[in-house]
């Protein structure tokens, strides 16, 4: 199994999550978050006062899913989520070794099934 945390822009939502369902993913978990990248600063003006904002507001998915699923996940983010401009996002991959299922308390099996 693999988990996949994306970082997209907000507007991108609801795209990404059509094109992951396209691809046969259904289950993640959708984080708001704040960050830094290559994205430039913008200047923001609050009862008169000039600012810099430095953290920009964006969203994490974090989606697990099993090794067959990996690819095609990445390329429904990639796709959706790609504008080609400073700050589209990364997207990081990590090896998952047990899932449970808290309910049963018993190593979940439901990926591979869910993503099937």
């Amino acid at each position: 199994m693999k988990r996949i945390d994306a970082i997209i822009r907000p507007e991108k939502l609801q795209a990404v999550i059509k094109s992951l369902r396209q691809a046969g993913v259904t289950g993640f978990t959708v984080v708001p978050v704040q960050g830094r990248g290559q994205q430039k600063n913008v200047k923001g003006v609050y009862r008169g006062h000039a600012y810099d904002i430095n953290l920009h507001p964006k969203l994490k998915l974090e989606i697990v899913v099993s090794n067959q699923y990996l690819q095609p996940a990445i390329q429904a983010i990639v796709s959706a989520a790609q504008t080609g401009q400073a700050g589209d996002g990364k997207i990081f991959v990590y090896d998952v070794q047990e899932a449970y299922n808290i309910r049963t308390g018993l190593v979940d099996e439901t990926i591979d099934e869910l993503n099937s």
